[in-house]
């Protein structure tokens, strides 16, 4: 910021119009484009993520302000109404042209905003005289008809908390002959507070002794205020996403401690060492999600011999579902150890559900194979039904009827049985299996024709590993939406 005292000193030539004006345009095209954008967002307190791409607007905006302020000072000069050759040398009027705007850089209500948001003032340390510019009554709250503030009443003006720092820059100023630099509130005659930001330099006798201090003010209230929302928008997503790394951790943790150890396949022998029964199964995340969802799959050998199979889906995720799905798998066990069949089993864990502290909903397949008759036992709550595969092909089990989980108090789960024989394979699957197509997809279809298309492949498979691999090789897709679980069952 060049002073009276370098007024001699050569100076670079101002870009012509012609440039100047395209870059006014573009800028006027660029606020317009951010107006838009601010206009169509929505205000969530709610949401930290739509405030935080409110206070990004609102900063862009008040940042292009400025910008059209100052090209349009590049393009206009001093445009005041008294000639620039007619003002005192350093007088607060020329130093007002530094910081005027002119209106035409930006549209109509831009330029409003833009106005009266920087002033200039002259201090005379001579006659102990002051001369400030209209715009720096306008930021001050104060009538022209007051008066211009002396270098001793400004501080009265400020938050006690500044005044210091107010007195050290203009003491080095007048002293110490350095810049000013620095920001303060005010408090205006009506009470309200503004920040601003000061900027100015000495100005020197010929002897080198200091005349006069002249300052630029600018209120800058709204532009710290913008900074302030979007500094705590910052601050509140990097505390969600703290808080959303740690409830993944402790849902992955929850989920690995529940969900059957075993990763490889599982067999249940028979009295005299023959297996009846070969498994196998995955947990298969999200990719989309960050979050753990409730779906289990779980396999036992009960102590009368027979077997349990479920897989079952807890709405939600994160911490809440899978403390939830834990708590309805430790349940699930305890009663198919005590011998409940399916159809009970589902009753008593639709109760459970019903009366627990966070209501939820839940689908569910509950099995129970009889290996010494070969015969399959089962309930479904609003769950997909089992796919059965048999000699190179496949079909639905009809499905007992069973409402959700949770859906309503006291609710009652038909049983179906099923006859199966050596080398028949059981899918049981969540729903998160197979991604939904559109329906002018040319292979869209329910989940369960997809997975039966893939009977030719299963029939040549060896073991239950194998069928597992089939399937996660043609359903295990990068891009899946919701997390899944399939556990297959293959019936020595």
């Amino acid at each position: 910021m060049p002073s009276p005292a370098h007024a001699d000193s050569p100076t670079a030539q101002p870009p012509g119009p012609g440039a100047v004006d395209a870059l006014i345009s573009q800028a006027r095209q660029l606020r317009s484009r951010v107006d838009a954008v601010l206009g169509e967002s929505v205000s969530d307190a709610e949401d930290p993520r739509l405030r935080w791409q409110r206070a990004l607007c609102d900063l862009a905006v008040h940042q292009l302000d400025d910008l059209g302020t100052h090209l349009g000072q590049l393009r206009e000069g001093f445009a005041l109404d008294t000639p620039v050759a007619a003002l005192p040398h350093g007088s607060a009027g020329a130093r007002e042209a530094d910081v005027r705007f002119a209106g035409a850089a930006l549209p109509d209500a831009a330029a409003v905003g833009a106005l009266g948001r920087a002033g200039s003032a002259e201090w005379d340390l001579l006659t102990d005289g002051a001369q400030w510019s209209n715009e720096l009554y306008r930021i001050f709250g104060r009538s022209p008809q007051d008066g211009p503030l002396t270098l001793d009443e400004l501080p009265s003006w400020l938050f006690s908390e500044d005044q210091q720092l107010l007195t050290e820059m203009v003491t080095g100023c007048l002293v110490d002959g350095r810049p000013i630099d620095g920001e303060f509130r005010i408090v205006r005659a009506d009470g309200t507070v503004r920040t601003v930001h000061m900027v100015g330099e000495p100005v020197f006798a010929a002897d080198g002794g200091t005349i006069s201090m002249w300052a630029v003010i600018r209120d800058v209230s709204d532009l710290r205020r913008s900074q302030r929302v979007l500094r705590e928008t910052r601050d509140s997503l990097e505390r969600h996403r703290q808080i959303a790394q740690t409830e993944r951790r402790l849902a992955v943790e929850l989920q690995e401690a529940v969900l059957p150890p075993w990763r490889g396949g599982l067999r249940f022998p028979q009295e005299g060492g023959a297996t009846t029964m070969d498994l196998a199964a995955r947990y298969l995340p999200a990719s989309t999600s960050g979050l753990i969802g409730g779906d289990w799959y779980d396999a036992m050998q009960l102590p009368d011999g027979s077997s349990l199979l479920t897989v079952g889906d807890l709405t939600g995720h994160g911490v809440a579902a899978t403390s939830g799905m834990a708590m309805l798998l430790g349940a699930l066990r305890g009663m198919a150890v005590a011998g409940l069949a399916p159809g009970a089993l589902m009753s008593s864990l639709n109760d459970l559900l019903d009366t627990a502290a966070q209501p939820a909903l839940g689908s569910a397949l509950c099995c129970r194979y009889e290996p010494a008759e070969r015969v399959l036992h089962w309930a479904q709550a609003g769950h997909p039904a089992p796919l059965l595969f048999r000699n190179g092909t496949g079909r639905v089990l009809d499905a007992p009827e069973g409402m959700l989980l949770g859906a309503s108090s006291g609710a009652r789960y038909a049983q179906a049985s099923e006859q199966l024989f050596p080398g028949d394979i059981l899918l049981l699957y969540t729903d998160g299996l197979v991604p939904q197509r559109a329906p002018h997809h040319p292979t869209s279809g329910g989940s369960a024709e997809r997975l039966l298309a893939i009977a030719p492949l299963l029939n040549g498979a060896r073991s239950a590993q194998d069928c597992l691999r089939m399937v996660a090789e043609e359903f295990d897709l990068p891009d899946r939406p919701d997390d899944a679980c399939v556990l297959i069952a293959r019936i020595a």
